[in-house]
């Protein structure tokens, strides 16, 4: 069997080394501009759903949007409707920071695709999109408490 999971984490670790240590002028620490993207391309999101989305559990990512907000990248609201709930929201510094990583992203797509047919790009970003989702039950079941029977 070929390793593909093994290819796709060398290439995710990758990306996330290069965007640490690009993204450190704007004092984004590991993995924070994750979040922020979210946030700014969902204004309003609620922490459990980010968390839901970003495939971490709710303490990571409580840890994550309290470091964004304390520095200055985001703040939380009241929901209208219900005080219990905190919405998340880019500020300025948030927004501008994003600009940034999206150049970034677009460059990183750009650099990994290179060489490859706009036909090979949307051939495996649906077979990416299958082993996600696939990949998305499992994660379900085993946030749930369960055990995956091998």
């Amino acid at each position: 069997m070929k390793e593909v999971l093994r290819e796709i984490g060398m290439i995710a670790r990758a990306l996330d080394s290069i965007s640490n240590i690009e993204f450190k002028e704007y004092e984004l620490s590991k993995g924070q501009y994750i979040y922020l993207v979210r946030i700014c391309e969902t204004p309003g999101i609620i922490q459990e759903k980010l968390a839901e989305m970003i495939k971490v559990d709710r303490t990571t990512a409580a840890r994550a949007i309290k470091k964004l907000a304390l520095n200055g990248f985001i703040e939380r609201r009241d929901d209208e409707n219900n005080k219990k709930i905190k919405r998340l929201f880019p500020t300025d510094k948030g927004y501008n920071a994003y600009q940034f990583i999206r150049r970034e992203n677009d460059f990183s797509n750009k650099v990994a695709l290179s060489g490859l047919t706009e036909s090979e790009v949307d051939i495996l970003f649906k077979l990416l999109q299958r082993v996600r989702k696939n990949t998305e039950k499992d994660w379900e079941y085993v946030k749930k408490g369960n055990k995956r029977i091998y």
